[in-house]
């Protein structure tokens, strides 16, 4: 019998809580290696917050995150490792060039000197920044800014990528070009994407996480959560339904 594949991210009961406000709550499930997976639910649905919580920058109130298999607080070095983590508008340095800026993080990663200038090599063909990599990267345009952020993300060569809202400002043409990427890249590496756009779930995922006002509220195959051939409905019903207020914790959760 073929090994089961390793699950490369985990949530499991994931809660924040702004002291009344409920960012998320209780949301759980598991990535196995080799899958490409799209984070789905509208704007202010708790899909940054989670990212956040499973690429170590925030802390839940409850719950707890793992990189494959490396919780992301108690072993956050060895998660870290694992983990390429491309925010929304990432802060990127203005006035270094995408080659200063890599040859730093690299540094900073302790990449083995003997090895940084392939990594930075193979992650410039990756992103396509060949023609760029010498110019300030306040000069670039929001495209070639992207490319950099997953560039940089990509560097020390992680099992698994977390990307929030990549295509975000992005022309049709540089969302082209991104989706191509990433499709590329899920071939080897385990990839979870937050949008709010459908026309990414189609083009690049195996399967949907769906969320809406902080909870789960789908976990599938995009084909599954499909009626008619169409993304829209389905979405539209279950991000239309309200869970029982997210602004505000129930007085039974806050007495407990």
């Amino acid at each position: 019998m073929a090994n089961s594949p390793q699950t490369m991210i985990e949530a499991k009961g994931i809660s924040k809580f702004y002291g009344p406000f409920v960012a998320v709550q209780n949301i759980s499930f598991q990535i196995p290696e080799g899958q490409v997976v799209a984070f789905l639910g509208p704007n202010g649905a708790g899909k940054t917050t989670t990212m956040r919580i499973l690429s170590g920058f925030l802390a839940p109130s409850e719950g707890s995150a793992s990189i494959a298999g490396h919780d992301v607080f108690q072993d956050r070095l060895k998660a870290a490792q694992q983990l390429g983590y491309l925010p929304e508008n990432g802060p990127l340095y203005a006035d270094m060039t995408p080659l200063e800026l890599l040859q730093f993080f690299g540094e900073a990663r302790g990449i083995d000197p003997n090895t940084l200038g392939d990594r930075i090599k193979l992650v410039t063909e990756q992103s396509a920044l060949q023609q760029v990599l010498d110019k300030p990267i306040g000069k670039l345009s929001k495209g070639y800014r992207q490319r950099v952020g997953l560039a940089q993300a990509l560097l020390h060569d992680p099992k698994v990528l977390i990307m929030d809202e990549p295509t975000s400002g992005l022309d049709p043409n540089q969302i082209k070009d991104f989706r191509k990427n990433i499709r590329t890249l899920g071939e080897k590496k385990t990839i979870l994407m937050s949008t709010h756009i459908l026309q990414e779930v189609d083009a690049v995922a195996d399967r949907v996480i769906l969320v809406n006002n902080g909870r789960l509220v789908y976990d599938g195959t995009p084909n599954d959560l499909k009626e008619n051939g169409s993304l829209e409905g389905p979405f539209h019903r279950l991000t239309s339904e309200e869970p029982k207020k997210k602004q505000k914790k129930t007085a039974e959760e806050e007495n407990a």
